[in-house]
């Protein structure tokens, strides 16, 4: 047996085996260590022979070793993919520009008009405006209904109902989908379940193990872990990702091999970063809870949290993101950030600065204050990601500025 070209097994291998080496070809070319960035728009053939075969065994579906044009593939990107299939126990994926690119593209190649959608409130904005907005323009219809509430659910399923979309945890409030059962009422009615993960990350809850038909990742987020690259992911099998990748490769949303790269070398450190996430997480949220100028802490490592036992039974840790409330009003609440030390401003999460927002003012401040409240927007919300800082320093600083109110 060649020992030095055989294949990896990330199979028998733990999480931080598989983020390091899932993917990878054992002999790289060069002899390389990590996989190589493969800066290039497209691929030269050697002569017209090469072309008709590469032709002749892609119209037929059979592999090849070689590829054609940028936006159809890269090796560094491929490879990318592989880590993240592996990361999450699916038997593939594909990478996009952003998780915007990844979901957008998911929903517009599993749906078509005429079709129906539900999904569940509590969400991202944007994925919101993408389904109730923009899908509305193909007469694909859009029904929400509140999460955790799977009567309502099931009761919004129609006759040409098609998919099922949701979050978990979601944004702001973390709430978590019970999985095993959001699944279960997906395949029952012969429908495409379709989770968000961004917040989890595979080493927190891996939706694949449950049943969950598609996942997508912003992997901008904890993924990159470092807030230098965009980038997102659709991971499953084979046979629910074959039209998604087909029409990736006709809208042109191709991610970059040189984030490709990053996010290669992000990844490999993921384990760790969680874990401090993770830690970081909950000695703030529970710091939080038990502060008098704070109201209510949304985090699901709480017992005080709605879906505490959910979320219990199903994710390893609870991520680095807490949401809050705090006494006062949309101003008071604006002082309070203002006063804070070491988290940056910034509508974002997953890396190793912490990240602070007030959602009434960043995300939704375009919105009318009397919508915004209907969306659960409330004007002294606070969503803190915190980042790789030590607990105790995030602590202090939040202490010192809760005594501004």
């Amino acid at each position: 047996m060649d020992l030095l070209n055989r294949q990896p097994d990330p199979e028998s291998w733990g999480d931080s085996t598989r983020a390091i080496h899932a993917g990878s070809q054992r002999e790289k070319p060069y002899h390389a260590i990590i996989e190589p960035l493969v800066q290039t728009a497209t691929y030269t053939f050697r002569n017209s022979e090469e072309v008709i075969a590469y032709q002749d065994a892609h119209s037929r579906g059979l592999p090849t070793d070689r590829l054609e044009y940028g936006r159809y593939g890269n090796p560094t990107i491929a490879a990318c993919e592989a880590r993240l299939a592996a990361l999450e126990g699916a038997e593939t994926a594909i990478q996009f520009a952003s998780g915007m690119a990844a979901i957008t593209t998911t929903l517009l190649a599993c749906l078509r008009s005429g079709d129906h959608l539900v999904m569940t409130d509590d969400c991202y904005r944007r994925t919101r405006q993408i389904c109730l907005e923009f899908l509305a323009r193909f007469d694909i219809q859009t029904s929400v209904v509140p999460i955790g509430d799977y009567a309502a659910l099931e009761d919004a399923i129609r006759p040409n109902t098609r998919l099922l979309l949701s979050e978990t945890p979601t944004n702001p409030y973390l709430r978590v989908l019970d999985l095993e059962r959001f699944s279960e009422i997906a395949h029952r009615h012969r429908l495409i379940s379709v989770v968000d993960t961004t917040f989890a990350t595979p080493f927190n809850q891996r939706p694949l193990d449950w049943g969950v038909d598609i996942v997508i990742h912003s992997a901008t987020k904890y993924l990159g872990g470092h807030n230098d690259l965009l980038a997102g992911f659709a991971a499953g099998s084979a046979a629910a990702l074959t039209p998604v990748r087909e029409l990736h490769n006709i809208l042109g949303a191709t991610a970059d091999p040189h984030n490709a790269y990053l996010l290669l070398r992000g990844i490999k450190t993921l384990s760790i970063r969680l874990g401090r996430h993770n830690e970081n997480g909950q000695r703030v949220a529970e710091f939080l809870e038990s502060h008098p100028a704070v109201e209510q802490v949304w985090y699901p490592g709480l017992p005080s949290h709605p879906d505490y036992a959910v979320a219990s039974a199903q994710m390893k840790g609870f991520g680095g993101v807490v949401s809050f409330t705090v006494r006062g009003g949309l101003y008071d609440t604006a002082r309070f950030i203002d006063r804070l030390q070491i988290p940056y401003i910034s509508p974002s999460l997953g890396g190793t600065e912490s990240l602070v927002i007030q959602p009434a003012l960043m995300s939704y401040y375009d919105v009318p204050p009397e919508k915004r409240q209907a969306l659960g927007i409330r004007d002294n919300l606070v969503r803190l990601s915190l980042g790789l800082e030590d607990a105790d320093d995030l602590i202090a600083d939040l202490k010192q500025a809760l005594e501004a109110l």
